[in-house]
């Protein structure tokens, strides 16, 4: 009998509401709509189980996990799916630095770390990883805030057999895959990229942060597009759009005979749905190499990734 994988997550908005609605969702109901990769190691989606969690909200702290995922200002839908009482209380995330040791401890018995709290606070990234390694947990960061990119939290990682996956991940259907593959197919029909766009709009508490505290949202996004001839538009937050995302990407190239080529596209999502579609398979990968003994930077998850190590910060 498999191992179930108990993970811990760190923040408490749109992203986990979606992550641990859908588990329950496929545990119900053994669907494997939406879903990339049914089994990973053997383990299935329905394997993952959160076993702790930690916020900042007072409005979230010290309520159960199930209930905590509904309160404003997250508001990802609820998926058709029963939610009794988790047993997971909310923890107090980290207030500073010193608090890592408080944390650790509180993760005894988890197998991953993920973090996925808002981007542009890389101190408080590096505190929980920090947390990670002591109590000997691997430790996704889904951030643009450098982790896995620092070398020497990497090397340590690595030196202490721990998974460290990261920065960044890139959305199961988002802008940044879909742009990509456009430009990848405009390389591979020889047509010439002349210049290219995207412009994101939002509705959750995450584009709130992001446009707030852009960061280095930018550059992830332009390591993910592997190039710096395009333009990424300043992200626009329009709270009416809830946890939809609307995205534009044009694309002006030349083919033959230096004859115009142009392209224009519209993408309307749920950016939570499409964050979940990825961490789930990031929580697989990150206990698979765990329990293998592999420490560092499994190489596996470079496509869900926008800036895995060697990217620039």
């Amino acid at each position: 009998m498999i191992e179930k994988v108990k993970v811990a997550v760190v923040g408490v908005g749109n992203n986990t509401s979606a992550l641990v609605q859908g588990i329950a969702f496929y545990r119900a109901t053994g669907s494997l709509v939406g879903i990339h990769r049914p089994e990973i190691a053997g383990l299935g989606v329905a394997d993952v189980e959160v076993v702790a969690a930690f916020a900042r909200s007072d409005g979230k702290v010290g309520r159960d996990l199930h209930e905590a995922i509904f309160v404003p200002p997250n508001n990802f839908p609820r998926l058709d799916v029963d939610l009794p009482p988790s047993g997971v209380r909310v923890q107090r995330g980290l207030v500073d630095s010193t608090e890592v040791e408080r944390v650790a401890q509180a993760l005894t018995g988890a197998d991953v770390l993920l973090y996925s709290a808002p981007s542009g606070r890389p101190d408080t990234a590096r505190a929980y990883a920090e947390a990670a390694l002591r109590a000997e947990v691997a430790f996704v960061n889904t951030t643009s805030d450098a982790v896995a990119r620092d070398p020497s939290l990497l090397r340590r990682f690595t030196d202490a057999g721990l998974p460290l996956l990261g920065d960044d991940l890139a959305s199961q259907f988002g802008t940044s895959v879909v742009h990509h593959a456009l430009l990848r197919l405009l390389q591979e029909r020889g047509v010439t990229l002349t210049s290219s766009y995207q412009v994101n709009l939002g509705g959750t508490e995450d584009f709130r942060n992001l446009v707030e505290n852009p960061n280095t949202k930018g550059r992830s996004k332009l390591n993910a597009l592997g190039t710096d001839q395009v333009q990424i538009a300043p992200l626009g937050y329009l709270p009416h759009l809830g946890s939809q995302k609307i995205a534009h990407i044009n694309v002006e190239a030349q083919g033959w005979g230096g004859t115009a080529v142009s392209l224009d596209l519209r993408l309307k999502v749920h950016d939570p749905s499409g964050a979940a579609g990825v961490n789930i398979d990031l929580i697989r990968i990150a206990a698979s190499a765990l329990r293998e003994g592999r420490g560092g930077y499994p190489p596996e998850v470079a496509s869900l990734l926008k800036s895995p190590p060697g990217t620039a910060i």
